[in-house]
């Protein structure tokens, strides 16, 4: 069982579409955004005999130019993978040996994976807790080959999913009384949702740095937005649902499909009409539309590590909760250190430099608004 490297995109996504596992962040579209913005992306694929798929690792690598190294230096990145039977420790053992012998081959400071091993579902403690004894021995088994637990949870460690295979009737009668009533409040008071499109993206920016600048969280520059939702919507694999009130545009969201899940990447808001819940009815429409699509699975893309009131996402936490979703909690992203020294120092540096980046951030978000 050895992995083969696969060049053609559509080769690639039959493969892993039908994997455990699969996400959006394997894609090979998702691949090639990030292979504009400095990322060179390398999918391998691990077969059966038969030439069946059984594994697929997407592995994004990126060259540092770390002052007082003479060679360049490269981090490597699986996001949302690999994408495997995680419970088959025969496949589980040999990919992961692989991806170790793939980072040491190329020299790499360090091999990140952050896959979707469940540790359990429900908050620790509450009456819907409940606990996944294989990702914890699976978590246990990275330890001892050497891995890490990453101190950089690139992506949400926990999420909430929505099973949205049943009727859009027993789907309203799953979500908390509020957030049905939420609902109709936001139709009662005039809030209108239409689909977007491509000529939507800078409008969807703007709003977007707004809603950065009021949370207090950083987003790039307009031209990332135009390839991360440009390329996406063009494709099909992404939809904007757009709310207005009277005609003011108001909140919007962004939805993504690969497969059979769909998956709630981008979210934004202004301060105008809030009390008429257009957030609620986005989310409705939206849901929606991926029953439309096929999709089985709504992703709401994101819950607090620390599962308590004062984490500052606990009341995103908790809206995300009053639509049905179930809490599922992951192991994260670990990583392997290829080699030791440099992954200490690099893990030092980092949360360092990216203060600064994320300073600079902000201040340029600013002044595109001005």
């Amino acid at each position: 069982m050895k992995p083969t490297l696969v060049h053609d995109p559509e080769t690639w996504n039959r493969a892993i579409v039908n994997l455990p596992g699969s996400h959006l962040l394997q894609s090979w579209e998702w691949g090639e955004l990030k292979g504009k913005y400095g990322w060179r992306a390398e999918r391998w694929i691990w077969t059966k005999e038969e030439s069946i798929p059984i594994a697929a690792a997407q592995i994004l690598g990126r060259t540092l130019d770390l002052p007082g190294f003479s060679s360049r230096l490269e981090i490597l990145y699986c996001p949302r993978g690999p994408a495997l039977d995680w419970s088959d420790g025969v496949i589980r053992h040999s990919v992961l040996d692989d991806l170790v012998v793939f980072a040491k081959r190329r020299g790499a400071i360090s091999l990140k994976i952050d896959p979707p091993v469940v540790l359990g579902y429900g908050i620790p403690g509450e009456s819907d807790e409940e606990n996944v004894t294989s990702g914890q021995s699976i978590t246990e088994e990275l330890l001892e080959a050497g891995w890490r637990e990453s101190s950089e949870q690139i992506q949400f460690r926990n999420t909430l999913i929505l099973d949205i295979r049943n009727s859009e009737e027993a789907l309203l009668a799953g979500m908390k009384q509020k957030t049905r009533y939420n609902i109709r409040l936001a139709r009662r008071r005039g809030v209108e949702i239409r689909t977007g499109g491509m000529e939507d993206i800078d409008l969807l920016y703007k709003i977007y740095a707004e809603t950065s600048l009021r949370d207090g969280f950083v987003i790039r520059k307009p031209e990332y937005y135009q390839d991360a939702w440009g390329a996406f919507i063009h494709a099909e694999l992404a939809q904007p649902f757009i709310a207005a009130v009277e005609g003011e545009t108001v909140a919007a969201l962004i939805s993504f499909r690969f497969g059979e899940v769909a998956t709630f990447l981008y979210g934004m808001s202004l301060d105008t009409h809030r009390e008429k819940m257009p957030n609620h009815l986005l989310q409705w429409e939206a849901i929606r539309w991926a029953k439309e699509q096929g999709c089985t699975v709504y992703d709401l893309w994101g819950a607090p590590d620390r599962l308590d009131p004062s984490d500052p996402m606990w009341g995103v936490f908790r809206f995300k909760g009053g639509l049905g979703a179930r809490l599922v909690r992951t192991i994260g992203a670990w990583d392997f250190p290829a080699r030791g020294s440099l992954y200490w120092l690099y893990s030092i540096a980092k949360p360092w430099l990216m203060s600064i980046l994320r300073a600079r951030g902000q201040v340029q978000t600013r002044s595109l608004l001005e």
